[in-house]
């Protein structure tokens, strides 16, 4: 909700957001007072489950559940910024039909916002996992914060994130701390408000930034000639081939090129901030920056 409501990521996130947004109102009705385009939404709407990789019933469950104090405790917090309407008040209260009208919005915003485009969010889902799995097994933690996001910083025993927006710390006090990956989550990570919580840390995964501009194997012919009079043809096709975060090795079967020369081709483009670079276990992964993006796409 918060990105239909501003302009955050234009690369990755503007298509979906002009597909859906034209249609959001009539979903949300006043729901969307509740996640704000910036600022503060209640720790209750992104309940913790038991188990990950839960479903939206499961989730919509939990939310059903919420006790009244922590209803109250959210909804009081939210309205310190902004003019809480009568129904949430009613909700703060812990009125069963404004709960139950509640999560039937949230199940309407799925099936417009995320249903439609869960086979590519899955996608980017699974393949966090495997590098998340990879790096654990062969750099063990330490080795695996930094690569989550690059605001994270590991200085044992404390994991820094950078860019002040998380405000105080947050002792775990012996707890854990929950990595959770989310499509969503624009532009770094985030934590739930209340220090009293299960400590989650909500990351976002990696994208492609031309996930919803069709092919990028088939662009237009005027933008392909351009760009392969700008950076050479070699390399033009491979950054076409990163569009979609691959490996040296993938680079290389991609293009028609030895790996040598992809991780030469990549070593340039990465230069130019075309492409990042990042090692994830044994692997080395290459993905298109947004400043590739646009130029591939023929919007830079």
């Amino acid at each position: 909700m918060h990105l239909l409501q501003n302009q955050d990521g234009p690369l990755v996130f503007g298509r979906w957001r002009k597909q859906v947004a034209g249609r959001a109102g009539q979903v949300w009705g006043g729901v969307r007072l509740l996640a704000p385009p910036r600022g503060y939404s209640p720790d209750f709407l992104t309940p913790t489950l038991p188990e990950p990789g839960g479903e939206l019933d499961d989730g919509i469950e939990a939310l059903l559940s919420t006790p009244r104090r922590r209803l109250r405790a959210d909804l009081t917090e939210l309205a310190e910024d902004r003019r809480i309407p009568a129904w949430g008040q009613r909700l703060a209260d812990g009125d069963v039909p404004s709960l139950r009208a509640l999560a039937d919005a949230l199940r309407r915003h799925h099936r417009l916002a995320v249903a439609p485009f869960w086979s590519h969010i899955r996608a980017r889902f699974d393949a966090n996992r495997a590098a998340v799995g990879a790096a654990m097994l062969n750099q063990g933690l330490a080795g695996t914060l930094p690569l989550l996001h690059s605001s994270l910083r590991w200085e044992s025993p404390i994991l820094y994130v950078d860019g002040g927006h998380l405000g105080d710390d947050l002792h775990l006090r012996g707890r854990g701390l929950r990595l959770v990956p989310s499509f969503f989550c624009w532009p770094g990570p985030t934590l739930l408000k209340d220090p009293d919580l299960a400590p989650v840390l909500v990351y976002p995964v990696d994208h492609d930034p031309l996930w919803l501009a069709g092919d990028p194997a088939a662009p237009s012919a005027a933008p392909e000639i351009a760009l392969g009079a700008l950076l050479g043809k070699t390399r033009a096709t491979v950054l076409r081939a990163a569009a979609d975060s691959c490996t040296t090795t993938d680079l290389a079967r991609r293009s028609g090129i030895s790996p040598a020369s992809a991780s030469h081709h990549a070593g340039i483009l990465r230069e130019a901030r075309l492409l990042n670079t990042r090692r994830v276990g044994g692997a080395v992964i290459h993905h298109i920056t947004p400043l590739g993006a646009a130029l591939l796409h023929g919007n830079g």
